[in-house]
C-alpha cells in the first residue's frame, strides 16, 4: 500500500522546518524526509544535542537559534523520518527513498525540495591527499563531536564560513597554523556600489568583523592575496605551496588543510527533475529558476532555502514560510487573499535579509584558479581524471559536459558529478570560447544517491503506482 500525502518534504533544515511548520497550520499532511539522523540541516547540525552545552555556546548565538524551531517542528504533528535518502522523483509525484536498508515509494500532492547548498567544488593540486578537507566538513565534525585537530590546521579561500569557523576553533582550543587567504585585493572597492544596502544589516557586517578582531586577537597568520596553492605529500599531507601577490612562491609544513571558496545551491534534484534553470553571475552557479512563491516550472514542485539562491539561515527560514503558503493556496487550503496577506510581512523580512548578500558575493568570489585548475589536478575524484584528461576529450568536436561523460566517465562515480560538474563545465566553456551558461551542466539521472539490488528489491510499488 502506497502511503499519500498532500506535501513531501525532502530536507529538515531551516527551510524544511519552517515549511513544514506553516503546511501544518494549514491542515495539510505532510511527510518530511531527511538524510541526518536529526533536523537542522547543514547550518544547525545536531542542534538539538549541542545548543545547550557547552559546544553550543562555542559555536554561537547564530547556531543555538535553531533549537527553538526544531521543537517547534517536533511538535508541528508533520510525519519525520530521519535518516532517509531519495534516489528519485517521478511525475505524480511518486518520491522514491530508502531507509534502514528498505526501499519505498510515496505518493505526494505536491513536493518541497529543501535541500541546501553544498560546498563549491575547489579542486587544487593534492587535494585528495588525506589531510585535506573542506572547511564545511571541519566543521561537522565540531558540531557533531567537538573534534579539533591536534595540530595547527591550514586553512585556505575566503568568504564568511572560513572566519565563522576559525573563531569557532580557536574558541574551542584550536590553534590555527596559517590563513591563505584567497579573496582579491580589491575587494572592498568592488562591494561599495552595494554599502549602503549592506548598511542596512549592520548587526551582521559587525558579526563578521568581530570574528576578524578574534583572529587578530588570538594573532592568527593571515597571508593576504594568494593566488594558487597546492597540498603536497607522500601517502598524505605533508607540506602546502602557494603563491604569493607579489608571485613569490613558499612551502609549509603543514599536518591539515581546510578548503573552502563559497557555497553553491544544490541543483542535483531539480536538474534530474528537468525544471528550468538559470546562471547567476553573481554567484557562479546554477539556480532553479521560480515564481514567486518558489515553485519551479515544474507544477507542484518547489524550493525553498539555499537550494533556491544562497542567502543563509534565515532566508532559508523565510523561503520556506512562504513556499508553503503557496503550496497552500495551490491545494485549496487558503484563498488568494489571505495567502497574500500572510506572505506580505514575510517577504519584506526576506528581502531585508538579502541586502547583504550582493556585497558578500562581490567581496568574496572563487579565486580564478577553481575554475581553471592545472592538467595535473584530479577534477573528477570519483574516476580520477584530471584536468588535463578532460581538455584532451574536449578537443574532440566541440563536445558538451555529458559527451564529456560518455568520453571519460567524468560524473558517472557515487557523486554523480556534484564534484566535478561546474568545473567540466567551466573547462569546457574555456576551451570552446562560450560562456558556462551556454555549455550547460550533466543531464542527471537516478539514481540519484547509491542504491544496492537488496534495496531496489525490497521496493513494493502497489498495484497503481506508474
Amino acid at each position: 500500500m502506497i502511503r499519500e500525502f498532500d506535501a513531501v518534504i525532502v530536507g529538515a533544515g531551516p527551510a524544511g522546518m519552517s515549511a513544514a511548520i506553516r503546511l501544518r497550520a494549514s491542515g495539510m499532511a505532510v511527510l518530511v524526509v531527511d538524510e541526518q539522523p536529526a533536523p537542522g540541516g547543514q547550518i544547525w547540525r545536531a542542534v538539538e544535542t549541542v545548543a545547550a552545552t557547552p559546544v553550543g555556546g562555542l559555536l554561537g548565538d547564530e547556531y543555538r537559534a535553531g533549537a527553538a524551531l526544531a521543537e517547534s517542528f517536533r511538535r508541528c504533528g508533520a510525519v519525520y523520518e530521519p535518516g532517509t535518502q531519495v534516489w528519485q522523483i517521478e511525475p505524480d509525484w511518486h518520491v522514491y527513498m530508502t531507509r534502514a536498508g528498505r526501499a519505498e515509494v510515496v505518493r505526494a500532492a505536491q513536493v518541497l525540495l529543501a535541500t541546501g547548498a553544498q560546498e563549491r567544488p575547489n579542486p587544487f593540486p593534492g587535494w585528495t591527499l588525506p589531510g585535506v578537507l573542506t572547511v564545511g566538513a571541519a566543521q561537522i565534525l565540531l558540531k557533531t563531536s567537538r573534534q579539533v585537530p591536534s595540530q595547527p590546521v591550514w586553512v585556505a579561500g575566503s568568504g564568511p564560513l572560513v572566519l565563522l569557523y576559525l573563531a569557532q576553533l580557536l574558541r574551542a582550543g584550536g590553534r590555527v597554523a596559517g590563513w591563505l587567504d584567497t579573496s582579491p585585493a580589491d575587494g572592498w572597492r568592488r562591494a561599495l556600489p552595494y554599502l549602503a544596502d549592506a548598511l542596512r544589516r549592520a548587526g551582521e557586517v559587525g558579526k563578521g568583523l568581530g570574528w576578524l578582531r578574534e583572529l587578530r586577537r588570538a594573532g592568527v597568520r593571515r597571508i593576504r592575496g594568494v593566488r594558487e596553492f597546492r597540498a603536497l605529500g607522500e601517502g598524505r599531507l605533508q607540506q602546502i605551496e602557494y603563491t604569493t601577490r607579489d608571485g613569490r612562491t613558499v612551502r609549509a609544513d603543514a599536518h591539515v588543510l581546510l578548503a573552502h571558496e563559497g557555497v553553491v545551491p544544490s541543483i542535483h534534484m531539480t536538474r534530474a527533475l528537468e525544471c528550468e534553470h538559470a546562471w547567476s553571475d553573481r554567484q557562479a552557479c546554477l539556480a532553479p529558476v521560480l515564481d514567486d512563491w518558489g515553485q519551479t516550472s515544474r507544477t507542484g514542485v518547489y524550493v525553498a532555502g539555499d537550494g533556491a539562491g544562497i542567502g543563509g539561515a534565515t532566508a532559508a527560514t523565510a523561503r520556506g514560510e512562504i513556499a508553503a503558503l503557496g503550496m497552500a493556496l495551490r491545494a485549496g487550503k487558503i484563498n488568494e487573499a489571505a495567502a497574500a496577506s500572510a506572505a506580505a510581512p514575510v517577504r519584506r523580512a526576506l528581502a531585508d535579509m538579502l541586502r547583504l548578500r550582493p556585497m558578500l558575493d562581490a567581496m568574496y568570489p572563487p579565486r580564478p584558479g577553481v575554475f581553471a585548475p592545472s592538467d595535473d589536478t584530479i577534477v573528477c575524484r570519483c574516476e580520477e581524471l584530471t584536468a588535463g584528461d578532460i581538455r584532451k576529450a574536449a578537443d574532440l568536436g566541440q563536445p558538451g559536459p555529458n559527451q564529456i561523460k560518455s568520453f571519460t566517465r567524468a560524473g558517472m562515480g557515487p557523486c554523480q558529478g556534484r564534484q566535478c560538474g561546474y568545473t567540466i563545465a567551466h573547462i569546457l566553456a574555456d576551451k570552446q570560447r562560450r560562456p558556462v551558461a551556454e555549455v550547460g551542466f550533466y543531464r542527471i539521472r537516478p539514481p540519484l544517491k547509491p542504491l544496492t539490488l537488496g534495496e531496489l528489491a525490497s521496493l513494493d510499488t502497489g498495484d497503481d503506482a506508474k
